[in-house]
């Protein structure tokens, strides 16, 4: 995932955490901007904290029971539509 934000000041906002917060657990980040990241989250307790709620809804998921595959029509409109969203950013 390519590194859309720059600043004039290397730092993460917290708007910039929430978008980047999937690439930071799969580890899809530079170097630079995992640092950046984690040095934000040092400072920011609401975003630690939104980390923390993130960790455990991704675990309780298996929990959730199964589920229904989405149809592929469904899963191509609904990937198109967020293709064209992150490019307008």
């Amino acid at each position: 995932m390519p590194d859309m934000h720059r600043h004039e000041v290397d730092e993460v906002t917290c708007r910039e955490f929430v978008e980047l917060v999937s690439a930071y657990w799969e580890g899809a980040l530079s170097e630079e901007r995992m640092e950046l990241v984690e040095e934000h989250l040092v400072i920011c307790d609401s975003c630690k904290t939104y980390l923390e709620q993130m960790e455990l809804t991704v675990e309780a998921l298996p929990e959730a029971g199964g589920r229904e595959p989405v149809p592929e029509e469904t899963e191509r409109v609904l990937l198109s539509a967020f293709r064209n969203w992150k490019a307008r950013d």
